[in-house]
């Protein structure tokens, strides 16, 4: 079996009112997508923040890119971050930068040669398609805009996982779908491995390029799937972990999950 890029096994985490991450165990492989999916308060943010070490469990282990996160020292966990992308829910830019300057930022942290700095901000601009706002101010953008521009950043280090957060909220369903278009680009064109936290059901099947036939009770490949320009894979690369009360609820492929009987789980996720 590959080497999973992020693993979680019986990880608890909590705070004075409890815990609210309960023996969470799960693994992602490499190229695959793993949707988070349940209501606010279930601990998705949390689980992404597990994962880019900037918490840490109180009992269980946390391994992303074959390192042991809990108890490891803060400058270690500091180089680690940098090998993580996170795509925040507001999108997080600096008000006071230009879309060029705030997709480099990271980069100059790093201290990268200028000339490569131009390069590499320029490339990844035309990748989300927004070459032409590099001298503009995030106030200047429209929210789905913003929010192409943080996924710019955080891929601009060229990251082998990505953590996004929401990606899609407060966005109109027409640039929401571009975002999940944009997430899918990324999968298929980079092997990004992802965790993508959502409450929206549908994220999932737009993210979705297998599908569950109740018939042979297998997951199968979505030839439509495939005409959107979905990876082929003999293994599924969208993954669903519904999450209710801090546990597991369901693991599995969406339409698995849409032929359940529960009729309240999907009316919350909506």
């Amino acid at each position: 079996m590959r080497a999973a890029p992020v693993a979680f096994e019986n990880v608890r985490i909590g705070f004075d009112e409890g815990d609210i991450l309960r023996g969470v165990s799960f693994r992602v492989l490499p190229r695959e997508t793993l949707v988070l999916l349940g209501e606010t308060g279930t601990g998705k943010t949390l689980t992404l923040k597990l994962a880019a070490g900037l918490l840490q469990p109180s009992h269980g282990s946390v391994r992303v890119l074959g390192q042991e996160l809990a108890g490891m020292a803060e400058t270690d966990l500091l180089a680690f971050r940098r090998q993580i992308g996170f795509v925040f829910q507001e999108g997080a830019l600096f008000d006071s930068l230009t879309v060029g300057d705030n997709v480099a930022y990271r980069l100059r942290e790093d201290r990268i040669d200028e000339d490569e700095v131009e390069l590499r901000v320029q490339e990844i601009l035309r990748f989300v398609e927004l070459e032409h706002t590099q001298d503009q101010f995030p106030s200047e953008l429209s929210g789905g805009m913003r929010r192409r521009v943080s996924i710019a950043r955080a891929l601009v280090n060229r990251p082998p996982i990505v953590l996004y957060d929401s990606p899609t909220a407060g966005l109109d369903p027409v640039t929401s779908q571009t975002i999940i278009t944009l997430i899918l680009r990324l999968r298929d064109v980079y092997g990004v491995t992802a965790l993508l936290a959502t409450h929206r059901l549908q994220d999932g099947f737009a993210l979705a390029n297998f599908r569950f036939d109740p018939e042979t009770k297998r997951v199968v490949h979505d030839g439509a799937a495939a005409a959107r320009g979905a990876q082929v894979s003999a293994e599924p690369v969208t993954k669903f972990l519904v999450y209710r009360a801090g546990r597991i609820y369901f693991e599995g492929a969406p339409e698995e999950l849409a032929t359940s009987q529960d009729a309240y789980l999907k009316r919350f996720l909506v």
